[in-house]
């Protein structure tokens, strides 16, 4: 019986995990500061409409695998508070952001 908690994602750093092969692949990451806690970071597709959400580690990280495009994401932090970016995911890169809410 596992005692493990969610939904298996693995844990969330900078560094990518093993075996993630870029050349077939976009990655949208980045860091949130200023959250004063528990972070959730949405993805939306370039029409605003709701992709994915993952809650942001406890040193301010999150990641999605998307397609190539363009997208926003959207940081939901303790008080209501939030903070969009747009990005370009492109095929094969890493894109990287730094959020501050």
């Amino acid at each position: 019986m596992s005692t493990a908690v969610g939904c298996g994602a693995p844990e969330q750093s900078v560094t990518l995990p093993i075996g993630v092969d870029l050349s077939s692949q976009s990655v949208i990451q980045g860091r949130v500061t200023g959250s004063g806690g528990t972070a959730y970071a949405r993805l939306l597709d370039s029409t605003g409409e709701f992709t994915g959400e993952v809650v942001v580690s406890d040193e301010g990280v999150f990641r999605f695998f998307a397609a190539p495009g363009s997208w926003v994401v959207r940081i939901i932090a303790a008080g209501g508070r939030t903070a969009d970016v747009v990005v370009e995911a492109r095929l094969g890169e890493v894109s990287q952001v730094e959020i501050e809410v």
